[in-house]
């Protein structure tokens, strides 16, 4: 038995090769394998961003850096690992690992800022499914949404990017879009979205509702209705108004670069807004930014039973 804390850093995961794109696809799908027509267009989106996405690799440096930060405000106290809802590792995986070598305790954190049932919800699910059989307690940290130094990365950012771009630009904070079902049933993921918004259009000076707004993307391809409004309409209604020359999307809901931010912003909405008449720009995400990784370093001590 080992005297350490697990840290399970939990993320969506993503293949790591062109040859794991459609058993990711399938397991997104719980076991149904896509169309070929679907299998196409993602992959024609991976093609568009170099092949595949690194986002992989990226939630392997948060790993490390949360690690890092950790070491520095408690040495030899947690160990991070990773457990993933679509690729390997999984978090049963992880988890089981962790029982084998005699961990006790997993705090888990979500690398997304903002709780919802459907997202942060079900990671905890599973790891506490998963932890239960082998005696395993589990604290989880639910939300991060409006920690200070995630609120300030991206004031920071925004203040300097919006210094680059011509008068009457809009900023739109936007996250990835969930079936309307489960905000219906009470979710409270709109207003985790609204409370990062909002501190972070405060700590960049910007009018409430006059210089930004909320818009939603990357919602899923399925008959059901998405939360909108979604981002492409957002920029048509942009464009139709009288004094809108540029926008600057604030993509708060991700906090690395993957295919959603690389793809579905950089190439999509930016390819949009230029048939409109609207310069484009975009915040950088967290990745492994040192005083963010602090932060949740600090959380996860906090969290400590």
């Amino acid at each position: 038995m080992t005297q350490k804390t697990a840290v399970l850093l939990m993320a969506y995961g993503t293949p790591r090769t062109p040859a794991e794109i459609e058993p990711y696809y399938t397991d997104i799908r719980r076991g149904r394998a896509p169309t070929p027509e679907q299998l196409a267009d993602l992959v024609a989106r991976y093609d568009a961003i170099g092949g595949i996405s690194p986002l992989a690799a990226r939630t392997e440096t948060q790993r490390d850096a949360l690690q890092s930060a950790l070491n520095a405000i408690a040495p030899d106290t947690y160990e991070v690992v990773l457990g993933l809802k679509h690729a390997a590792p999984m978090i049963e995986t992880a988890v089981n690992d962790l029982a084998a070598r005699g961990f006790r305790h997993i705090i888990g954190l979500v690398l997304a800022p903002h709780y919802s049932s459907f997202s942060i919800g079900q990671y905890m699910d599973r790891t506490r499914a998963a932890a239960e059989p082998h005696g395993i307690t589990v604290t989880s940290i639910d939300s991060w949404a409006t920690e200070p130094a995630f609120i300030e990365f991206l004031a920071a950012d925004l203040r300097t990017r919006l210094s680059a771009m011509p008068e009457n630009t809009k900023v739109l904070f936007t996250a990835h879009s969930l079936p309307q079902r489960i905000i219906d049933a009470g979710d409270p993921y709109p207003d985790e979205l609204r409370s990062t918004a909002e501190a972070v259009a405060a700590a960049a000076g910007l009018d409430s509702w006059s210089s930004w707004s909320i818009a939603w993307q990357s919602a899923g391809r399925t008959p059901e209705p998405w939360i909108g409004p979604d981002i492409l309409a957002v920029i048509d209604d942009l464009a139709a108004s009288e004094n809108a020359s540029g926008v600057v999307v604030c993509a708060c809901g991700f906090v690395a670069d993957h295919l959603e931010v690389l793809f579905d912003l950089d190439i999509e909405a930016k390819k949009h807004a230029a048939a409109k008449g609207l310069a484009f720009d975009r915040t950088s995400c967290v990745n492994d930014d040192a005083s963010i990784m602090h932060a949740l370093a600090e959380r996860v001590v906090s969290a400590q039973p």
